[in-house]
């Protein structure tokens, strides 16, 4: 079941709960769920997305709002695994390219974040990647990104194709939840109605959030 605007929202794919109850998207009915995705070796997530968070987290938790933290991990995924996200949580502490960039601009109390993430916590389900799994992310990129593919010389078609399969043949995992809701990249935001209904998947800035978000409360 992939995700569209304006249908219901289909099931996140979890790996594992690490803060807070593990819960479902069916188990919110009525509530307002906003998804923060992000990843832990991502700078701009923690610059902007996961303060932004934290901050509706406490100001409309009580009028209706419930925020989940979504970890994933579509590149560096030495970096982003539940290891480091377990860390983030227990300690803190951020790493990689986070870590650097939260420094250059004195954002961390020590090696730490100077607050705290308190909504609940998830990392996106890895599913191990397949030839199969690779041939579907082809077809799928190319029905997406190149509608003209199909009026394409073969020869030309055949390295589209071959290019994509390298590429894609170099990701040792599939972030479920991220290509099921189709995510461009991080930090992004999921916002799903009381009835659970999609109503916005946002990648990057995001400036109208949290009017978008008020007028669903």
């Amino acid at each position: 079941m992939e995700a569209r605007i304006g249908h219901p929202a289909p099931p996140l794919a979890i790996g594992e709960w690490l803060q807070g109850q593990p819960t479902q998207l069916a188990d919110l009915a009525g509530r307002v769920v906003l998804v923060a995705v992000f990843q832990v070796n991502c700078p701009g997530c923690f610059l902007y997305c996961l303060p932004r968070a934290e901050d509706l987290h406490w100001r409309y938790q009580d009028h209706g709002l419930t925020v989940l933290g979504l970890a994933t991990a579509f590149e560096d995924f030495d970096k982003n695994t539940v290891g480091n996200l377990r860390l983030l949580l227990e300690s803190g502490r951020v790493i990689g390219e986070t870590e650097k960039l939260l420094k250059q601009h004195a954002l961390l109390q020590g090696e730490r974040l100077p607050y705290s993430l308190s909504f609940p916590m998830a990392m996106d389900r890895l599913a191990p990647q397949t030839l199969d799994n690779i041939e579907a992310e082809i077809d799928a990129f190319v029905g997406e990104q190149l509608p003209d593919f199909e009026t394409r010389p073969p020869a030309a078609r055949q390295a589209i194709r071959a290019r994509l399969r390298a590429y894609f043949a170099q990701r040792p995992f599939r972030p479920e939840t991220f290509e099921r809701y189709r995510l461009q990249g991080t930090p992004s935001y999921l916002l799903i109605d009381r009835a659970g209904i999609l109503r916005a998947s946002r990648f990057g800035a995001y400036d109208e959030l949290e009017a978008d978000l008020t007028g669903l409360l």
